[in-house]
């Protein structure tokens, strides 16, 4: 048997800004924006280089309960985990396209590391892994 998670659900609150922080400031690619009934859309996208099929499914919030969990999805603790091969350059790329930064750049055991916020304030970890 061969399994592997795909997509994972990221709750926003407009896809178009989404879409412009994801693609324009982390530089990652817009796989698929399809348009869905109900003014809903199937949209995709993926760090560049990622794994073949495995991206961020950007789900605008419905109503008042989900518009309540856009930037909290885990009650303040880090979301989602990004590994790069060149931790100082996607730094300072995105510090440069104003990325809010949680903390100073540190070294761990098992990696180069810092904790960042998206456009809506989930937590994520930068990490150049050792």
């Amino acid at each position: 048997m061969a399994q592997h998670l795909a997509h994972v659900a990221l709750l926003v609150r407009d896809y178009d800004e989404a879409i412009q922080f994801y693609c324009q400031t982390l530089g990652f690619t817009l796989v698929t924006d399809t348009p869905l009934p109900a003014g809903k859309r199937w949209v995709l996208v993926a760090p560049p280089g990622g794994a073949p099929g495995s991206a961020l499914l950007l789900a605008q919030a419905q109503g008042a309960e989900q518009l309540s969990r856009v930037g909290n999805q885990t009650g303040g603790r880090v979301f989602l985990f990004l590994t790069t091969d060149d931790f100082w350059r996607d730094y300072e790329a995105w510090q440069a396209r104003g990325v809010v930064f949680c903390e100073l750049p540190r070294e761990e055991a098992y990696a180069t590391m810092v904790v960042l916020k998206d456009l809506y304030g989930n937590r994520w970890d930068l990490l150049q892994l050792r």
